[in-house]
C-alpha cells in the first residue's frame, strides 16, 4: 500500500502506526501533513513533527510522479477518474487531485499541472458495523443511510455491513463502488462488485445484470436519490452514505427514501452519535 508515494514520505510513514494513519496531504512547495489519530500533524523525516520547517516538502514533479505511479504509469488508464477529481490506487487509496481543470463546452476534460494530493488511506476494521447491524438488521432488512462529514468511517462501516449481511442473510449483494474504496477488504462471499461506474449506470445496468437483493454504495448526491428510490421501489434494499453533519442538515430528497439514518460523531472516527427513523425521530 502507498507504493506510489515519494521515497522520503514512504520512509517517514514507516515510523508511524499504519492503523492510526487516515490521510496524507502533499502540496507543492508546502509542508506535508497527515491525519494521524484524527488530528492533522506535519510529517518529518522520522515521523510526526510540530514544526513546519522540519516537515518533508514535495515539489510539483514529486506530485506528478505520484499520480503517474498510482495510475500504473499510464494516466490514460485513469483519465475518466481524473475528470472526476480523483484516482484510486491499487489498494483502494483514494487520491484527490487539485490543479488546473481543462474544460470543454463547460464539462471537465482533464486535470493537469497537479499541485496538491489528498490521499485517503483505507482501513479494514472487522466488526465496526456490528452495532448498526444488531440495531437495524437483526430482525429484518431495511434501507439505511449513514451520514457524517468526510473521513469519519462511513465507507469502512459500509464494507463491514456488507460482510455481515452476506454472512448472516446469504442475500445477493451488489456493491456499487464508484471510487474503488468499499470493496478493498473482506466484503462477503455473496457480494458482487461494480467499480468506477457512476450511480445511475451502476443502479441501472448493475441491477439488471446481477439481480441483487441488496445494493451498497457510498457518497450519494441529491441527484442520486432518484436512482436509489427506483431500486427501492423494485424491492431492493439500499445501504448508502452521504455527507451531512447532523440529522437536521439532511436535505429533503434524502428523507422518505430511507428507513434508518445513522449519524456518526463528528469528533471520533466510527463512533455512532445517533440512530433515527424515517421521520428523523431519534431511536438511540
Amino acid at each position: 500500500m502507498l507504493n506510489f508515494l515519494p521515497q522520503n514520505v514512504k520512509e517517514s510513514i514507516r515510523h508511524l502506526n499504519a492503523q492510526k494513519l487516515y490521510e496524507i496531504r502533499l502540496r507543492a512547495d508546502k509542508p506535508t501533513t497527515v491525519n494521524y489519530e484524527g488530528q492533522y500533524r506535519y510529517l518529518g523525516v522520522y515521523g510526526l513533527t510540530d514544526f513546519a520547517e522540519k516537515a518533508i516538502y514535495c515539489d510539483r514533479d514529486d506530485i506528478a510522479d505520484c499520480v503517474f505511479r498510482a495510475g500504473k504509469y499510464s494516466v490514460y488508464s485513469v483519465e475518466e477518474q481524473i475528470k472526476k477529481g480523483f484516482i484510486t490506487a491499487e489498494y483502494g487509496e483514494r487520491i484527490g487531485l487539485a490543479g488546473e481543470y481543462v474544460l470543454e463546452k463547460g464539462q471537465p476534460l482533464a486535470i493537469r499541472n497537479f499541485t496538491s494530493l489528498c490521499i485517503r488511506v483505507p482501513h479494514e476494521v472487522i466488526g465496526c458495523g456490528a452495532e448498526i447491524y444488531q440495531r437495524c438488521f437483526s430482525n429484518r432488512l431495511c434501507n439505511l443511510l449513514i451520514v457524517s462529514p468526510p473521513g469519519l468511517g462511513k465507507t469502512t462501516i459500509l464494507r463491514d455491513l456488507g460482510r455481515l449481511l452476506s454472512k448472516n442473510t446469504h442475500k445477493n449483494i451488489l456493491i456499487c463502488d464508484e471510487r474503488g474504496e468499499i470493496a478493498q477488504g473482506e466484503t462477503g462471499t455473496t457480494c458482487d462488485v461494480l467499480r468506477y461506474a457512476d450511480k445511475w449506470t451502476a443502479f441501472d445496468a448493475g441491477i439488471r445484470a446481477m439481480r441483487p437483493e441488496i445494493v451498497i454504495t457510498d457518497e450519494l448526491s441529491t441527484d442520486d436519490c432518484k436512482a436509489v428510490q427506483r431500486a427501492i421501489d423494485a424491492g431492493i434494499y439500499v445501504l448508502a452514505s452521504a455527507h451531512f453533519s447532523s440529522i437536521e442538515s439532511i436535505t429533503k430528497p434524502f428523507f422518505g427514501v430511507f428507513e434508518r439514518y445513522i449519524v456518526l460523531d463528528g469528533q471520533e472516527i466510527g463512533k455512532i452519535k445517533g440512530i433515527y427513523d424515517k421521520d428523523g425521530q431519534k431511536l438511540l
